[in-house]
């Protein structure tokens, strides 16, 4: 036979209904701070994404601008070396020519 100890009521047991209302408080509000976790993480992967994006974008209009400007300069000086030896074998074809024919070429 249970014999039911003075102050037992004050000693923190509690029913079972109680107990189960105290374990789904304790499990709501662990899942309610995972999710507040999980929206903050994605949050701020979403600010790191767009920063990503961003510093992408910047990147790669730098290295358009970078060559656009290598395409501009070398087209500068393959024209420039191409009139000189243009003129060089114009010269040299003009060597070619009988004394005093003055054909241009």
């Amino acid at each position: 036979m249970d014999t039911i100890k003075p102050g037992a009521a004050l000693s923190g047991e509690r029913a079972p209904g109680e107990k189960a209302e105290r374990d789904l408080d304790v499990l709501i509000a662990k899942r309610d701070k995972a999710r507040r976790q999980t929206e903050a993480e994605q949050g701020r992967e979403e600010l790191w994404a767009e920063s990503v994006r961003r510093y992408d974008a910047a990147r790669d209009a730098r290295l358009r601008e970078e060559w656009r400007e290598y395409h501009t300069d070398h087209a500068s000086r393959l024209r420039a070396n191409l009139e000189a030896l243009a003129a060089h074998h114009e010269e040299e074809a003009m060597k070619c020519l009988p004394k005093g024919a003055a054909h241009e070429v």
